[in-house]
């Protein structure tokens, strides 16, 4: 495989990974439709974005919160005005429990949608069912004229079976969940219920001037019953602080939680979508080829060696250029004076033709073999005497055997 190639390969496995990572970032997450759980992250019938994006749109202040409860409190700047935990897949830990009830009592208001991940309990309630099946549904008393679609779950006073009144009411009212600790409801409004009376979503009142909202059905939050009823005009009431402010989605406890890593996010959208899956073959194939390509098989190859001219060389090369292009003259001059320039110590001569002849017969004077002054001798009389472009490289060829009597230890040998 070329270079070319390979390059090729790897741009696109870049790419692939790219688009996977933008894809990614724009859908944190992909679950299949038939996902259950109510979270604000899930598009399909069964999940609650819908409500996510209507509070938006009505231009109310919304988070989604990816992270448990332990530190929730009111009072501080990040603390929520209302907390909504709708049916979560995971039960809240009692330390989370007493984190809710101390935000309650501190003037907090929480929506809990189910058994609220254990948050029914603690108000003293528990989420029932009429039956399995939605013919087992019943009326809801609609307010204000609504038409409510039928629901089969209802609340019911938390109470053990052979306990004594007392015991029943004090259980009903502080709760008996791990971790609750102390909820002193100080009143209990009937929000919706069933045309038989019993409630659907009731709302506590608390001394400290927070307020828990329970709602027994958490399909009055979902996606599909907000796109084809008119379950949104309730639960909007239901959604809205008593003093304004942020509402906070517990995404947490839905099996979103994990502070939302990026690199967690995009495995998560490669490993659930078909989109992801075609990007994971297309940078499998891609690393197949380069594993491939990156084989060598069989010896080495011979490459043609390259070296750096020497400076006589490079001197034979000029005095060729300057002999196809017809400059005699002048590249006599110049392999002299070069001759020159290197022989001296300063490295700056004069290009003159009658200093030449002069520094010709000085240098004839000082050479030690009869080689080098013979090369001198034939450079005076090339200078001297008129001819043709054959002159050019005759001179190069005794500049050569000059430079070579005196530097012979500094040719070719040593480039």
């Amino acid at each position: 495989m070329s270079y070319r190639a390979e390059i090729g390969v790897a741009a696109v496995l870049g790419l692939a990974l790219v688009l996977a990572a933008v894809a990614g970032g724009r859908q944190r997450v992909a679950p299949p439709s038939y996902d259950t759980r109510t979270s604000t992250y899930l598009d399909g019938p069964l999940g609650t974005k819908a409500v996510y994006d209507v509070l938006i749109a009505l231009g109310r202040p919304v988070a989604r919160r990816r992270t448990a409860l332990f530190d929730l409190a009111a009072g501080s700047r990040r603390a929520p005005a209302l907390l909504a935990v709708l049916d979560p897949a995971i039960d809240l830990q009692p330390a989370e429990l007493d984190a809710v009830g101390a935000f309650l009592r501190r003037g907090g208001a929480v929506l809990a949608a189910g058994d609220g991940g254990g948050l029914t309990r603690c108000g003293g309630w528990r989420a029932r069912s009429s039956g399995k099946f939605v013919l087992d549904s019943l009326e809801v008393r609609a307010p204000r004229g609504l038409v409510l679609p039928p629901t089969p779950f209802f609340l019911v006073a938390d109470t053990t079976p052979g306990t004594t009144v007392e015991t029943r009411k004090r259980r009903a009212i502080a709760g008996h969940a791990p971790g609750c600790g102390r909820l002193m409801a100080t009143g209990t409004d009937t929000l919706l219920a069933l045309i038989d009376g019993r409630p659907v979503a009731i709302r506590q009142r608390y001394a400290g001037g927070g307020a828990l909202t329970l709602v027994a059905d958490p399909g009055y939050f979902r996606n599909r019953m907000w796109k084809t009823t008119e379950a949104p005009r309730v639960a909007l009431d239901w959604l809205t602080p008593p003093r304004g402010g942020r509402v906070i989605f517990d995404e947490y406890h839905q099996r979103f939680g994990g502070g939302g890593s990026p690199a967690r996010v995009v495995f998560a959208w490669l490993a659930g979508t078909p989109g992801g899956w075609a990007i994971l073959q297309v940078a499998a194939v891609a690393l197949l080829l380069l594993a491939v390509g990156a084989v060598r098989f069989g010896p080495a190859l011979s490459v043609i060696e390259r070296r750096r001219r020497s400076p006589l060389e490079h001197l034979e090369a000029l005095g060729a250029g300057l002999e196809s292009a017809a400059g005699s003259e002048t590249a006599l001059e110049l392999l002299v004076a070069g001759l020159r320039r290197r022989l001296s110590r300063t490295g700056s001569v004069s290009d003159r033709r009658g200093d030449q002849y002069q520094w010709l017969r000085t240098l004839e004077l000082v050479l030690p073999t009869p080689r080098g002054r013979r090369a001198v001798r034939e450079l005076q009389r090339i200078i001297t005497h008129p001819g043709g472009a054959e002159r050019v490289l005759a001179a190069a060829n005794a500049v050569e055997d000059v430079w070579e009597e005196l530097r012979p230890q500094t040719t070719r040998a040593a480039s």
